[in-house]
């Protein structure tokens, strides 16, 4: 995760300006999607600049980490209530810093599409030791595409993203739901055969 750490630290001041068009034109319609059918305590996990937060629901009391500061200092300016509250967290999603069963639900948003395959099913069950069980958590993830086109398009833009982000389009993080204790509930294209959004839920034993 260091990579990351060093790659975000120095993305972060531009990161807002390189989306901004895929905000506009994919990511803004999508998110509210996240947050159906949850309410109480939240996490966004991978809060990143504080896209989400415009969007959290008013029943809901949020907290989001990352584990970048320069990302959260954006954060800060974005999500006031969070930080007025103290709820925004420099954390890695694989070693979260809190208790077992502390959240309804959570949230991540192109979090996974940056985590290596051998952090996929660790980042996944520490967010499933996090929600209490029964809870949900939903990942809205790029995938490779299927499409002839869109896939050729994705060779493409691998590298850039690659150096960027840290982000594939190959990280499978479906595959990896069974190896961290979670059931899937659904999984679907929300853009094309591009974009993923995945439902998962914490099993009550």
């Amino acid at each position: 995760m260091t990579q990351n750490l060093h790659r975000y630290q120095r993305i972060a001041p531009y990161y807002d300006l390189l989306d901004l068009p895929f905000e506009r034109g994919r990511y803004r319609a999508l998110r509210p999607l996240l947050f159906q059918d949850m309410a109480g305590e939240l996490l966004d996990a991978g809060v990143g600049t504080g896209r989400n937060c415009a969007y959290y629901p008013s029943s809901a009391t949020v907290s989001g980490i990352d584990i970048s500061p320069a990302m959260l200092a954006r954060a800060r300016t974005r999500c006031p209530t969070l930080a007025a509250g103290g709820r925004l967290y420099q954390m890695d999603v694989t070693a979260l810093q809190f208790p077992a069963a502390r959240f309804d639900a959570a949230v991540s948003s192109f979090l996974f599409c940056v985590l290596p395959d051998q952090l996929q099913a660790p980042a996944l069950r520490e967010l499933g030791r996090v929600v209490k069980p029964g809870g949900l958590i939903r990942l809205l993830e790029y995938v490779r595409p299927t499409g002839k086109l869109r896939r050729a398009i994705s060779y493409v833009w691998q590298p850039w993203i690659g150096w960027a982000y840290g982000a594939s389009f190959d990280r499978h993080t479906e595959q990896h739901v069974p190896a961290a204790g979670l059931d899937l509930v659904e999984s679907r294209f929300v853009v094309d055969d591009l974009l993923k959004m995945l439902t998962v839920r914490v099993p009550v034993h």
